[in-house]
């Protein structure tokens, strides 16, 4: 059997670059987004694991829902994101080359964000007035998990727990450039049935400090360009009560994402991005390209 840790897998969705997270709609904004992203690159185990040479490929299709609201004056949005993974792994377990092949959802993932300051709850008719400087709000990152999941395989798409992410954003616009920074703290909850050669046993992750960067530029209305950049430590895993020094993360990443509207058709948008790791101790040593489609469109949902 191949051995590959749970965590290199379930993580890389979890620190993907996000820029604009806390940028402000009208009331009763919709959209939908489809995402397509591929991930490929070697997982570090850190001698964790006896694999050497391990490599991955696996593509991760997405469909997302978005809804603005009032919250108490301030300006609130939901999104749930489904995500649906395909990919092989390979890598030499103890001396024999080995193969396997995984297929199916991931955790669904949901997200509140609220802005506390820089802009109120708006209709559209307050929107096209109003002048954005600077923004603060807070949001939080629940990740469910309704993922495939198999004690006795180490290599799943689901993690077979629940996480949690308060995060605080900041961002602020000087005319055409906008600079974003995030900081926020994962939290898990213990996997009762976490994979063990011995057979299942409960495991803990410590909590995971991440900070996020990007700066973007504004071509025009609706088209913009951004560098990204995060920064991530900590996460050191327990099985069974023991710690595993060569789980503990400090890992940093960058890339580029590129946002444009479809011409005339004013309710469609496309986005593209790529990421790659500058500095990867345990789990993050690979690269990312995704393409998204978005639809969007104003007014209460029927």
């Amino acid at each position: 059997m191949l051995v590959l840790l749970a965590s290199s897998v379930a993580l890389l969705r979890a620190q993907d670059l996000a820029p604009r997270a806390y940028f402000i709609t009208p009331l009763h904004s919709n959209a939908v987004t489809l995402t397509y992203g591929h991930y490929s690159g070697t997982p570090v185990f850190n001698g964790a694991v006896p694999v050497t040479g391990a490599t991955g490929s696996y593509s991760v299709p997405v469909i997302s829902l978005y809804h603005s609201f009032n919250l108490a004056g301030h300006s609130a949005n939901i999104t749930g994101s489904l995500p649906y993974a395909v990919g092989t792994f390979e890598g030499e377990a103890i001396g024999v080359d080995q193969q396997i092949y995984r297929s199916g959802l991931m955790d669904t993932t949901f997200r509140l964000a609220v802005n506390l300051k820089g802009g109120p709850a708006m209709q559209v008719s307050e929107f096209a007035n109003w002048q954005e400087k600077s923004l603060l709000g807070v949001s939080m990152k629940v990740v469910t998990p309704t993922g495939q999941y198999d004690p006795t395989k180490l290599v799943n798409w689901g993690a077979n727990r629940w996480s949690f992410k308060p995060e605080l954003g900041y961002s602020r616009r000087r005319r055409h450039i906008v600079l974003d920074g995030y900081a926020g703290v994962w939290f898990f909850i213990k996997n009762e049935q976490a994979y063990s050669p011995t057979g299942p046993q409960p495991q803990r992750e410590h909590p995971i400090y991440a900070f996020e960067g990007h700066l973007s530029y504004d071509v025009k209305p609706r088209l913009w360009v951004s560098l990204d950049g995060n920064f991530w430590l900590g996460g050191l895993a327990e099985l069974n009560g023991v710690d595993n020094p060569a789980t503990s993360q400090t890992s940093s990443r960058v890339g580029a994402t590129g946002s444009w509207p479809l011409g005339r058709f004013k309710h469609h948008s496309i986005k593209v991005s790529y990421s790659n790791y500058v500095y990867s101790r345990f789990g993050a040593n690979y690269q990312s390209v995704s393409a998204a489609w978005q639809y969007s469109w104003f007014g209460r949902p029927q």
